[in-house]
Order: C-alpha cells, then structure tokens, then sequence
C-alpha cells in the first residue's frame, strides 16, 4: 500500500479515468475497482475519496444522482462535459510526470540500502 501524501496527488486522475470509463459509479465502487485493478497495492481512503469528489462536483467536473437500492439511498457520480474534457489533459500530466522522475530516477528499479 501506497502512502496517503503520495496517492492525494493522483487521487484526481484516477477518478476521472474511472469515470471515463463508466457512466457512473458510487464511492465504494470506485474504492473496489481501484483496489481490484491494482491488485490491492492503492487502497484509497474514504477520508480522500469524498472531500475529492466533492471537489471535483464543486468544480463542475462531475455531477451526481441519488438512486434509491434497497432501502439505502447511493449517490453516484459521472463525468459532466467540462469534466470529459480535463480528463486527458490530468492523465498527459501524470504520465509526464511518471516520465520526468524516470529521468531523476533512471528506468530500472532503484536500489536502496
């Protein structure tokens, strides 16, 4: 598991890629799927995940629907279209971010002792 100050700057661009992809998803669903595709190595915090969508919905990059499941009200959130647009500007800035620290770096796993 990743630190939570190193995932509170990509939590942003994982959302919207998410959403990108799905119509709509609800927080917890976000939480598994992230879990899942990363084979359990980000686990996002609800105490991270709302605040940031909240955010992003104050911003106009997201909207949401409460729909009612069972007897539990879930709310969902989607991508609104201001919200498509950032969604390749913020992933062409993480991956030139992952590039620029491979140069501090350099590509092979670093050796720490």
């Amino acid at each position: 598991m990743y630190s939570r100050e190193l995932l509170k700057g990509i939590l942003k661009p994982i959302i919207l890629k998410l959403l990108s992809e799905h119509d709509k998803m609800y927080g917890y669903e976000i939480v598994q799927h992230v879990k899942e595709k990363t084979e359990g190595k980000v686990l996002i915090k609800e105490g991270s995940l709302y605040p940031t969508l909240h955010s992003l919905t104050k911003e106009g990059y997201l909207s949401t629907e409460s729909i009612l499941v069972g007897n539990r009200t879930r709310k969902y959130y989607s991508l609104t279209k201001k919200g498509n647009g950032l969604v390749v500007p913020a992933l062409n800035e993480l991956v030139d971010f992952q590039t620029t620290l491979g140069l501090l770096f350099g590509k092979e796993k670093p050796a720490i002792s």
